[in-house]
């Protein structure tokens, strides 16, 4: 099986290649489809993840969930990330060059959280999920309070008969791609 490393470059070279038309017309489906989960009908709170370029893109869905869902947002703080409020205007360039809620954003527990919206580099179609490497949303995902339904989100090319994972990595629930 290919190393994490080799997975990771090989995705980011096919990432490369989509155009942003591509890349947004794949959101647009990616998230129309997330939004026909029956958990998200019946979610009130969605974590749902600030967009790097290279993932689906989720500043249209931030807004327009917003306004029918309670939408927290994560916030890296250490070695962790923790989930706050989301307010477009109140949102700062944090970590990695994320738009971040701001320091004083109400704070949103794992416990809280009825439906978890999770980027990755790679999935493959049970749930097991390639990250960028720091942890972050594999320690966030064994949280012990955390019930929420939990969603990969990614493009065709993320998607892998096999990876390799370790102990610590967590699946998630359920793959959407475009």
């Amino acid at each position: 099986m290919k190393a994490k490393k080799t997975i990771r470059a090989e995705v980011k070279a096919k990432l490369l290649e989509m155009s942003v038309e591509a890349r947004l017309s794949a959101s647009r489906a990616i998230f129309s489809r997330v939004s026909e989960l029956p958990c998200f009908g019946s979610a009130v709170v969605v974590g749902v993840y600030a967009s790097l370029p290279d993932e689906p893109l989720t500043a249209e869905i931030l807004r327009e969930w917003s306004r029918c869902k309670t939408v927290a947002v994560p916030r890296v703080e250490g070695e962790s990330i923790n989930f706050y409020r989301y307010d477009a205007e109140r949102c700062v360039r944090g970590a990695f060059g994320i738009m971040e809620p701001a320091p004083d954003a109400e704070p949103v527990s794992a416990g809280e959280l009825d439906l978890l919206i999770v980027p990755g580099v790679a999935f493959t179609r049970e749930g097991v999920r390639l990250g960028r490497g720091g942890g972050f949303y594999d320690r966030f995902l064994a949280r012990p309070e955390l019930r929420a339904f939990t969603a990969g989100v990614c493009f065709g090319v993320q998607i892998f008969d096999t990876l390799p994972s370790e102990p610590h990595d967590r699946r998630v629930d359920a793959v959407v791609c475009e």
